[in-house]
């Protein structure tokens, strides 16, 4: 069974919208941070956006005002994201760490396998 699950990823025109979703098979603490990341061929996994259970969110700078993540019930979160740009197509990820809030991929025990986002011009 996949701890993780993200849906909501597709091919899309600059300037649109898309909402990812992570569903989550395991328990989310009140001491878990749940993150987004993402990949494009030949870059390193980078962090997107994240939350804390008490709601407090962290961005990219490439995320701060147009994406948004949000919590959707007891097992799953979200990210919507607005203003997209070509630059934003890549894998993404949704990842879970037990020990509280971090930027670096390595924290993260828990992962999904990834939704593509493709935005063309």
């Amino acid at each position: 069974q996949d701890d993780l699950i993200e849906s909501g990823g597709g091919s899309v025109q600059a300037g649109s919208s898309l909402r990812l979703s992570c569903a989550a098979s395991i328990r989310i603490y009140s001491s878990s941070f749940m993150g987004w990341f993402r990949q494009s061929p030949g870059k390193e996994r980078e962090f997107v956006a994240g939350l804390r259970p008490n709601g407090n969110t962290y961005y990219s700078d490439s995320a701060k005002g147009r994406f948004t993540i949000s919590r959707d019930g007891p097992n799953a979160f979200l990210l919507q994201m607005n203003g997209l740009r070509t630059e934003d197509t890549a894998l993404y990820y949704c990842a879970v760490a037990r020990r509280g809030y971090s930027t670096m991929s390595r924290d993260y025990e828990y992962w999904g396998k990834g939704t593509q986002v493709t935005v063309s011009s």
